[in-house]
């Protein structure tokens, strides 16, 4: 009788260890738009307890010749580079040849100094200010999809007069502190970061498909070309991008499933597990609180349960890795279509593994909670919640009322789509993201507020005032503008009594005034400047990981 008891104990306590049932059928379901014999796709690893419980390909890697995608396809994975850059710089630490303290000109000393020093731990978490290379090459009128030599990005990131924001101070993205992170990995070990992952990392986990893509004449076996989606179907989106550190790589499923298992006993360097545990720790800002990015991880929470995750984009390749530490859980999606959105798929297959342990509904951070209090009790008419909304100072969102139905319209990357209402002034957008709005916040009969909530992180807006000038008005702001840290000129032009900005060959963009002097164009905002006789000397161009780069007027 007491074997039985403690073999019944046993069962109980390791049941986790057991994979749950779940039918190929029901991920299949999820991954219903992908699985055609006509669209690109992706690929999907589902591991549990240390084994591959589920992995499969749908959709084609190739739309010109017909080949599939299967666990084995090569994938271009995004940011989700950045934690093997982060990785080789400890393993660099544990070699004695760096300290995460050390500043940024100890291996790269051609960059400038700034009034505060800056240093390779600041650049790990994103707390460095240093401007994103990836937006001033968009700035600058360049395509992200074009070849770009490492030396070209690097003196334009050197070529920045000022930061954005004293290093340590808070947290923005920035593409450019891993680009440079991987330029002093070849610094301290002496070899490329291609070479010294390969070495150290790749081969010694058996990640034989794994490689940083470096050159763009290199040849790519077994790969999926990346696509967007249009009104009749996909287009070749192709990609000549072969920097690395802010992305980079080229893996698989089956790759990256080594990748995941290495973080419950560590196998490289000196094998220990400190590191690994280095790696999930959040930074720190200058005031003590979290950065709340790790290593190139994202710790965090899904219905009551821990996860480590990142995510990955360039062109039409999408990726998505999160991991649920405690239960050994984990998803792996590599996408080759733009609208793949992989996270949302990662978590609905959470919540098939995980159903049991999983709470309910995902509660919500002080900060969020905070942020919806004292919701409006009772549903408005949407013409009193359409309207013009500004998000986080400078993206521009129009919502307008179109046969009873509220339409959502972004005026920096031209998405436009319906809402459906959930509950209370909550609405969601009908484009497979799963971004709910929610309105608050009643003056004058219009809502003055807005919380957009996507997978979980907030963004939130005001209702925007927008100008409506006379052509005088609008016609005095024209002229050319010229950036010394861009080394470019920005005409502003009248066109069809709209003031347009126009960069280079690219077609020109309407500007939308607000007001103060300044106007919404895109994802940008610029703040015009005056001297003190009030005539026009510049702006000030904020873009997101890009703030407060000036142009003078010509």
């Amino acid at each position: 009788m007491k074997k039985h008891l403690l073999l019944l104990t046993l069962l109980l306590l390791n049941s986790s260890a057991f994979a749950q049932q779940i039918s190929p059928e029901s991920i299949d379901t999820i991954f219903s738009e992908w699985n055609q014999t006509d669209v690109p796709g992706g690929a999907v690893a589902v591991i549990q307890n240390g084994e591959i419980v589920f992995s499969e390909g749908y959709g084609l890697a190739d739309m010109e010749h017909d080949i599939v995608i299967n666990p084995s396809t090569v994938f271009y994975i995004g940011s989700v580079s950045k934690q093997f850059v982060t990785f080789s710089i400890l393993l660099l630490e544990e070699q004695g040849k760096l300290d995460l303290d050390d500043e940024i000109q100890e291996f790269l000393p051609d960059f400038p100094k700034y009034e505060a020093p800056l240093t390779i731990r600041h650049f790990i978490h994103h707390t460095s200010g240093v401007r994103d290379y990836l937006t001033l090459m968009n700035l600058k009128g360049r395509s992200y999809l074009d070849h770009t030599e490492m030396e070209e990005a690097y003196e334009l990131i050197k070529n920045q007069d000022e930061l954005n924001f004293t290093p340590g101070e808070r947290y923005l993205y920035s593409n450019s502190c891993y680009l440079m992170l991987a330029m002093i990995v070849e610094k301290a070990a002496g070899m490329s970061i291609k070479e010294f992952a390969e070495k150290e990392i790749f081969s010694p986990l058996g990640m034989d498909d794994t490689q940083f893509y470096d050159d763009i004449t290199d040849l790519v076996k077994n790969r999926a070309f990346s696509y967007s989606n249009n009104d009749d179907g996909f287009d070749n989106l192709v990609s000549r991008f072969d920097l690395v550190g802010s992305g980079g790589i080229y893996s698989t499923v089956e790759d990256l499933y080594l990748w995941d298992q290495n973080f419950y006993d560590n196998q490289l360097g000196e094998g220990y597990q400190a590191i690994i545990d280095t790696m999930q720790t959040d930074g720190k800002l200058n005031n003590g609180e979290s950065s709340e990015y790790a290593f190139a991880l994202v710790n965090d929470t899904y219905r009551g349960l821990k996860t480590v995750s990142h995510s990955g984009s360039l062109a039409g390749y999408r990726a998505y890795y999160t991991r649920f530490p405690d239960q050994e859980f984990s998803v792996i999606i590599l996408s080759n279509r733009s609208d793949g959105n992989p996270s949302s798929k990662a978590y609905q297959i959470a919540d098939l593994y995980l159903s049991d342990q999983l709470e309910t509904e995902q509660p919500l951070s002080s900060e969020q909670t905070e942020s919806i209090e004292a919701p409006i009790p009772e549903p408005l008419n949407l013409d009193q919640v359409a309207g013009d909304y500004l998000v986080n100072a400078s993206l521009l969102i129009s919502f307008s009322v179109d046969q009873d139905s509220l339409m959502g319209y972004e005026h920096w990357n031209d998405a436009a789509y319906s809402l459906s209402h959930v509950e209370g002034n909550t609405y969601l957008a009908n484009d497979g993201t799963e971004v709910t709005f929610t309105f608050k916040s009643l003056e004058d009969g219009q809502t003055s507020d807005l919380v957009i909530n996507v997978n979980g992180n907030q963004m939130r807006g005001t209702r925007a005032d927008i100008q409506d000038l006379s052509t005088d008005d609008l016609l005095s702001y024209s002229g050319l503008y010229y950036s010394t840290e861009l080394d470019v000129n920005y005409e502003l032009m009248l066109k069809e009594e709209k003031l347009h900005l126009k960069i280079g060959f690219n077609s020109p963009e309407e500007l939308t005034p607000i007001p103060n002097d300044e106007f919404l164009v895109g994802n940008r905002m610029l703040r015009f400047e005056r001297d003190q006789n009030g005539e026009l000397e510049g702006f000030r161009l904020d873009a997101g990981r890009v703030t407060n780069l000036k142009f003078m007027k010509q």
